[in-house]
């Protein structure tokens, strides 16, 4: 499974981890508020993007100044196993979680290996199933 990734922003550190039965991003967002938070899927394209605001009063004058501020985006393509109509996402403790559903064709399956019987008849051989 493969993520090709667009626009890849030093404000969202991101890990996707594949489990059975889906693939779950997660975004370190801290500091942004959920409301400034949109996940959006269009034809196969999964797009996080937000916007943090400064903190900043009249008057500040900065001695170091390393966090990002203001909008990002992060766009994925999906691959065709995953089901796109079926994104979740939820935010905890500055950590923005995306689940993404496996679709049921892609799953692994165990297929089962039967014992097949030959038989003998009169003046032939049959395999029996």
């Amino acid at each position: 499974m493969y993520f090709t990734t667009f626009g890849q922003s030093p404000a969202m550190p991101l890990d996707v981890v594949r489990h059975e039965n889906d693939v779950t991003l997660r975004i370190d967002v801290p500091g942004v508020d959920p409301e400034q938070i949109e996940v959006t899927v269009d034809r196969g394209i999964l797009t996080i993007s937000g916007k943090r605001e400064e903190e900043r009063t009249e008057g500040d004058k900065f001695i170091v100044r390393q966090r990002t501020m203001g909008a990002f985006t992060r766009r994925m393509r999906l691959p065709e196993t995953l089901n796109a109509e079926a994104v979740e996402a939820s935010y905890d403790n500055g950590v923005l979680k995306v689940r993404i559903p496996v679709l049921e064709q892609a799953k692994p399956r165990k297929i089962e290996v039967r014992k097949v019987e030959v038989r003998q008849a009169d003046d032939h051989t049959e395999l029996a199933a």
